[in-house]
């Protein structure tokens, strides 16, 4: 069976997204349960780090704006795609857009619906794209793989997409985020990033529903002691306001903002950190906490959407507009060496549940599933 995979997050290294994409074709080549195929969009401007460099590829030209209007007037049109996918069996969407297809079945991964439950976070555009195009991808779709039980639950509950038609398989932990004992190696990452001994830490893309505004205030009543915050991420949009922030909470000397951090990079990173910090509004998964935990670093994250279900009872958690509980939790953490033992105990425990070699055989599973279907109905 032939499976093309859309890789676009990857190539064009969008944080999560891009994670998800990149982490799933490599474990799915090295079990090899099928003939894979990476497509992508914006051939001209493509990063292709391995495995996907070695994989057969289907491309085109078009940007990521003309490739998503290309796909909706697909939809409004009655027109099928199935002829930029030749010989494919399966097609996964992996970043929210699933081209219409006629007679190629097809697999969408749906990882959030934060643009149903915090418009603010998007840009105008992309929520009236989103509102019109994700009940079409997710009636569409032959299966829909989300990546949590909370992303699943909002998907029944907005959408009614039936509860049969999907399978929940989350994310997986790359075995090189560990913990690193080695004190050149944090030394070097420290030097590399401009870092002190003690310091929060924040992973993602900057943006507004990874809610880094609460930070800043908590940030403003804690001690220097504490330590800086390091936010870690490229600039995603809508920043403005939050740049506005910092220096609303006059905390422009305790922030450093690294800007993208290479993967060989980030264990390292986390590894070094006092704290790793995620305040987020909304997430469909929340890899970093995982991440943070198997690096065996202390997480305290929102008690919002999937984020608990990720942790369990390996993190602290505070409500994501409650900066004095952030206060608070943070304190406890960085000043209770008993209780960052056994947040670190528990972290390696909760994040060994998460593999991506349990990720892609499950995902291989639904594409075996949806290949021996019945004829599919158009979307």
């Amino acid at each position: 069976m032939r499976v093309c995979l859309d890789v676009s997050a990857a190539v064009h290294r969008r944080a999560g997204l891009g994670r998800y994409a990149h982490e799933l074709v490599r474990a799915l080549a090295e079990q090899g349960a099928h003939a894979y195929v990476a497509f992508y969009h914006q051939r001209g401007e493509a990063y292709l780090a391995p495995p996907i460099d070695r994989l057969p590829r289907l491309t085109t030209a078009l940007g990521p704006r003309p490739w998503r209007l290309r796909t909706a007037l697909a939809y409004f049109t009655g027109l099928g795609m199935d002829r930029l996918f030749p010989g494919v069996d399966v097609f996964h969407a992996t970043e929210h857009l699933l081209p219409r297809l006629r007679h190629t079945r097809s697999v969408f991964t749906l990882h959030d619906l934060i643009f149903q439950f915090d418009p603010g976070s998007h840009k105008p555009l992309n929520i009236a794209y989103l509102r019109a195009m994700m009940p079409r991808f997710l009636r569409a779709a032959d299966a829909v793989i989300t990546v949590s039980e909370c992303s699943r639950s909002d998907a029944v509950r907005i959408y009614r997409v039936p509860p049969d038609k999907i399978r929940v398989i989350h994310e997986g932990v790359d075995p090189r985020f560990q913990p690193i004992e080695n004190r050149e190696t944090l030394a070097a990452v420290r030097q590399k990033y401009h870092l002190p001994d003690r310091f929060i830490l924040h992973v993602g893309t900057i943006e507004p529903r990874k809610n880094l505004p609460l930070l800043f205030e908590a940030l403003a009543a804690l001690s220097r002691d504490s330590g800086p915050l390091v936010v870690a991420g490229k600039v995603g949009w809508l920043t403005e306001p939050i740049f506005e922030r910092v220096k609303e909470a006059g905390v422009e000397d305790r922030i450093t903002f690294t800007g993208y951090v290479p993967d060989d990079d980030l264990p390292a990173l986390i590894g070094a950190a006092s704290v790793l910090a995620m305040p987020s509004k909304y997430e469909g998964f929340g890899l970093p906490v995982v991440e943070a935990m198997a690096c065996g670093t202390p997480v305290v994250a929102s008690s919002a959407s999937s984020l608990p279900e990720v942790g369990g009872d390996a993190a602290l958690y505070a409500p994501p507009d409650d900066a004095r509980a952030w206060v608070e939790a943070l304190r406890r953490v960085l000043a209770d060496e008993a209780l960052r033992a056994s947040m670190r105990e528990k972290g390696l425990r909760q994040a060994a549940k998460f593999r991506w070699d349990i990720a892609a055989r499950q995902t291989a599973e639904v594409y075996a599933a949806v290949a021996t279907t019945a004829q599919r109905t158009d979307g």
